[in-house]
């Protein structure tokens, strides 16, 4: 037995070199786009419920159900708790086991040499029996680095769901409220071209104005009617969409209207190294990459071969009466080599299949990096230009209304 142990501790040291995973990928010291958008002060954090920057109950109260009943966060957490299951599963890998059986029998042993014939004999027999694999290469404790690892990338695939679907409620929500403001702005033209409508026909009838401008007058109606009926279903299917986030039937929400729209919150200045520890879809992506590198090491100590002691105990005898009695007391104990010769290969493909898995991991992992920092510059650019729209679009608004006035002043 000491024997075991120590070719145990021998063969320890010889454990698998472990294939450690790439580094990070480094950051840029600032973004491309510094227009003309509102930022913060440096030292204002983005709070993890982020959408009570814009003072909406409503929308503060669409969040809170969000969390609760949509269907693709249970399904996110039921992930999680599967890959928690799996971790465990692999850290008990490393615990010995222990198993109890019992077995009874009826045998017979016929010879051509009636000398040795026996008749019939019971066999009757209790033991235990336990069993440790020594963890000689690292196979056990790299599964359960992998399955930890693993385990990490589920909450942050979790983590990054959640933020999708409170972000995608968010947007949902503001371009209801955008619809709406629009409708109540249609509704109004459509009341002041319905009146120039009818002031036209009046200068028609008597005579001061042409058939053409009655013709044209009804054009710009309907064709204000037509726009009010789009932006009334568009509202419609903004209101099912949001209900279907929160886990409903589109029938179990309804909205009241409000033309007001929130004012934009201030842009928290974020480096872009800050923006890349806060993602956490790239969290679960560099998870992933450990991951797949704690697979090498698991592939790897397939080649070498696998140590158990296994001891069992028990009695065994021809009758329950005197069963356990000394006499049918039995024991063993002992190591077990094992060692795969031929395999066609299978181990060689599964450690080119662990590597293979790696550099997938890594490259997607830069590209889940590269396209987080392309979708900030794309919404700074974004926040910079529809600012300056807004202003052009509040001039535009000024211009329209003095001239709505003018017309009206010439229709009287």
């Amino acid at each position: 037995m000491a024997s075991t142990v120590l070719l145990a501790a021998l063969l320890s040291g010889c454990a698998v070199t472990r294939v450690e995973p790439p580094a990070a990928v480094t950051a840029p010291s600032q973004f491309k786009e510094t227009g003309l958008w509102q930022r913060a002060t440096p030292t204002a954090a983005v709070p993890d419920e982020w959408w009570r920057l814009f003072n909406d109950p409503v929308l503060d109260e669409l969040q809170v159900k969000l969390v609760i009943g949509n269907e693709n966060l249970k399904a996110a957490v039921a992930q999680v708790a599967s890959a928690r299951a799996q971790l465990e599963a692999s850290r008990s890998a490393l615990w010995p086991t222990l198993s109890v059986g019992a077995s009874a029998s009826r045998a017979s042993n016929a010879s051509s040499d009636t000398s040795f014939s026996t008749g019939p004999r019971n066999t009757v027999s209790l033991s235990a029996n336990a069993s440790w694999e020594v963890d000689l290469w690292g196979r056990l404790s790299q599964a359960t680095t992998a399955a930890q690892a693993s385990l990490q990338a589920s909450a942050d695939d979790l983590a990054a769901a959640r933020l999708s679907a409170q972000a995608t409620l968010a947007q949902s929500y503001f371009s209801l409220r955008a619809a709406e403001a629009q409708q109540a702005l249609l509704e109004r033209t459509v009341q002041a071209e319905q009146r120039s409508l009818e002031l036209t026909q009046a200068r028609y009838q008597s005579g001061v104005a042409a058939q053409s401008d009655v013709l044209q007058a009804q054009t710009l109606l309907k064709s204000t009617q037509a726009s009010l009926t789009d932006t009334v279903a568009q509202r419609a299917q903004l209101e099912h969409a949001i209900a279907v986030l929160l886990g409903q039937p589109p029938s179990a929400l309804s909205l009241e209207r409000s033309a007001a729209l929130p004012a934009p919150p201030v842009v928290p200045e974020l480096l872009p190294a800050a923006l890349l520890q806060r993602r956490p879809d790239i969290a679960a992506a560099q998870r992933r990459v450990a991951a797949a590198y704690a697979q090498i090491g698991v592939a790897d100590a397939a080649f070498f071969p696998s140590l158990t002691l296994s001891a069992s105990a028990g009695y065994r005898g021809s009758s329950l009466a005197n069963l356990l009695s000394a006499p049918n007391l039995f024991w063993s104990v002992g190591p077990a080599l094992a060692q795969a010769i031929l395999d066609g290969g299978q181990r060689r493909l599964a450690s080119a299949q662990a590597r293979a898995s790696a550099d997938q991991a890594t490259a997607t992992y830069r590209q889940t990096v590269l396209t987080a920092l392309q979708e900030v510059e794309d919404n700074l650019v974004l926040a910079d230009q529809l600012q300056q729209q807004a202003a052009l679009q509040q001039e535009a608004l000024q211009s329209a209304q003095r001239l709505l006035e003018i017309t009206l002043e010439q229709y009287r």
